[in-house]
């Protein structure tokens, strides 16, 4: 093996370590953000699958990123938006789940769990919040990321962070004294 080889090997190495360090670190964080806007795991999953093959395809420009975390966190909320307005979502998932929920008044058994804790009482609560909120609580208390942050992510002022969260802390509080 010559030595221009065996340089290229080393590169692939570091890139690989840092691929899985990233993907160890954003996994589920970023699984759960993608579940906020889709409702679905197994679509948050994919979304997510995506997410790491486009960090991987631009792992040669990622130190013209400034902000890591925000460009990650862009990319995947740009992903999730994509698909809600795709034709495919709105027809195939969307039905189903229609379809699902109005078969039965009753709780899911999994629901009914999810409703014992306050925990996940407040997550369901979230859920029901419209995505412009739902984003905004979740990034600034699931991710704990600065008003600024979010405003990087978002690509919206942070005053209108400031007036999202004041606005969806209102309607969780509603949300939250109607469900009890």
């Amino acid at each position: 093996m010559n030595k221009a080889n065996g340089d290229e090997m080393v590169d692939i190495e570091i890139k690989d370590e840092w691929f899985e360090r990233i993907m160890d670190v954003y996994g589920e964080r970023l699984t759960k953000l993608c579940f906020n806007y889709t409702k679905d795991w197994s679509i948050s999953e994919d979304i997510v699958q995506e997410v790491f093959i486009t960090c991987y395809r631009e792992y040669e420009n990622i130190d013209k990123i400034t902000f890591f975390k925000a460009w990650i966190y862009r990319i995947t909320i740009n992903k999730c938006k994509d698909l809600l307005k795709s034709s495919f979502f709105k027809r195939v998932v969307m039905s189903s789940n229609l379809i699902i929920s109005s078969r039965t008044l009753e709780l899911s058994p999994e629901m009914s769990i999810m409703k014992s804790s306050e925990e996940e009482f407040l997550s369901t609560c979230v859920l029901a919040l419209p995505i412009k909120y739902r984003e905004v609580i979740t990034l600034y208390y699931y991710e704990e990321l600065p008003i600024e942050d979010i405003s990087r992510i978002l690509k919206i002022n942070n005053n209108t962070v400031k007036t999202r969260l004041n606005r969806a802390r209102a309607k969780l509080k509603v949300l939250m004294e109607r469900w009890r």
